[in-house]
């Protein structure tokens, strides 16, 4: 190489360098082997048997860990501490709180109906499925209903182009038929009108009939019809024999519907249920049998039956929910007059056209103070029986001989089971004191 400095700096080694620019030559490049095809990467491939999955050999598990312990080994053996358990217990219970809490809050908002349940006679309105008879009484019902029925009648009442039908029951085969006050009095106190009497037989007997007479009080009415032959009479049971849940039938044509049977129990007994609306003159407050008994608009008059076809009760009023006229039917809440009152009051309306009703001399309004329920004395009838008897506005009756009086309608029914001039224990609270008087009852 020539020593000229240019081209020693250009083509020379570096300072301190030895080795040769000549390189040895390279190795041949080997190619590596492809990797196996992975059918799970290439979607193409075809499907083939494979060898079964290895099964993995689960741990051999702590026979300690596994053990389950009771709460009373946890905290005996040491497993678990108390104060875990309190912690718990506590966060149990403060869930629960609020659980309470939130239900107390939202309840009273829940919409319910706008009136409640409320009292309505019945009416032209549809009609609701009676419950069907369970099959352990169906031979039963079906023996009481031949034996009854021959007894109903549909009871047609007209007034210019106005109708409406009710029930009744024949009570003595010289004619006389028992039905309630507000089916008839329509046509009693409208003037012109007429009642017909439409029997249940193969031709349908339909008959006109006259009132005998009638009770406001006791919201009854008995009328009589001629020249029908061969007239069933119904056997009359006691009411008084009756105990809630007793197996009772209840027999009419509500909605028009004649011979229509329906079954129940006795669900309630002297359930005092006060009788007032329109179209009827009666106010009264009767004793009532409750029975849920499908009960329907134009059962009122019928007969309410026990197990051996004995009436026991006249099918009378029924409770309903919401709108009075629409879908307004049986919910299972209907009430009757017991036959131990009607006999008496329908014996007295034949003999003489009127029955008489005691009386206390008094008006008086529900009340309670928090403890005691009662009916308050708010006035008193001067010279009646109960202002000759010592008793003054603002006493507290709470009851009359052996019956609690609970609010101003059971007074009414308590007074009612004792005939005028009777003399009876009413117990009042004054000033806190409760006092024993006798009374002795005077007529209406």
């Amino acid at each position: 190489m020539s020593d000229h400095p240019i081209l020693r700096e250009a083509f020379g080694r570096p300072d301190g360098v030895r080795e040769s620019i000549e390189r040895p030559p390279a190795p041949p490049v080997v190619p590596a082997a492809p990797e196996p095809e992975d059918p799970w990467r290439n979607p193409t491939s075809p499907v083939q048997l494979g060898g079964p999955a290895v099964e993995a050999v689960p741990d051999e598990p702590d026979p300690e860990r596994a053990r389950r312990w009771t709460l009373r080994q946890a905290l005996t053996e040491g497993r678990l501490r108390a104060g875990s358990v309190a912690v718990l217990l506590g966060g149990a219970l403060v869930i629960g709180l609020v659980g309470v809490l939130v239900g107390a809050l939202i309840l009273p908002t829940l919409r319910a109906d706008s009136a409640g349940p409320t009292l309505r006679w019945p009416a032209p309105v549809p009609a609701a499925d009676a419950p069907p008879a369970s099959v352990d009484t169906v031979a039963s019902v079906a023996a009481v209903a031949a034996a009854v029925l021959p007894a109903v009648v549909s009871i047609e009442v007209r007034i210019g182009d106005f109708g409406d039908t009710g029930s009744g029951f024949v009570i003595d085969d010289a004619g006389y038929i028992l039905t309630n006050n507000h089916v008839v009095s329509g046509v009693v106190e409208g003037g012109p009108g007429e009642i017909s009497v439409v029997f249940g037989d193969s031709v349908r007997t339909r008959v006109p009939a006259v009132s005998v007479g009638r009770d406001t009080l006791s919201d009854l009415a008995v009328l009589r019809v001629d020249d029908v032959s061969e007239m069933v009479a119904a056997r009359l049971g006691s009411s008084a024999d009756l105990q809630v849940g007793d197996t009772v039938v209840a027999v009419g044509s509500p909605l028009g519907l004649a011979g229509t049977v329906t079954t129940g129990i006795v669900s309630a007994l002297h359930r005092p249920v006060r009788l007032a609306g329109p179209g009827a003159d009666t106010d009264a407050v009767i004793d009532a049998v409750q029975t849920d008994a499908a009960i329907n608009p134009g059962n009122s008059g019928g007969p309410l039956v026990d197990e051996t076809g004995a009436v026991v009760g006249i099918n009378t009023a029924i409770r309903t929910i919401g709108n009075e006229t629409v879908g307004a039917g049986s919910i299972g809440l209907g009430f009757a007059i017991p036959i131990d009152d009607a006999r008496e009051v329908a014996a007295a309306l034949i003999a003489q056209g009127h029955y008489p009703h005691a009386s206390l001399g008094v008006q008086a309004r529900s009340a309670t103070d928090g403890l005691t329920d009662g009916a308050e004395i708010r006035h008193v009838t001067e010279g009646g029986p109960a202002a000759r008897a010592g008793l003054a506005e603002g006493d507290v009756i709470i009851r009359v001989g052996e019956r609690a009086v609970r609010d101003a309608d059971e007074l009414v029914v308590a007074i009612d089971a004792h005939g005028v001039g009777a003399g009876v224990i009413v117990t009042a609270m004054r000033d806190g004191r409760m006092m024993e008087v006798e009374v002795t009852l005077s007529a209406r």
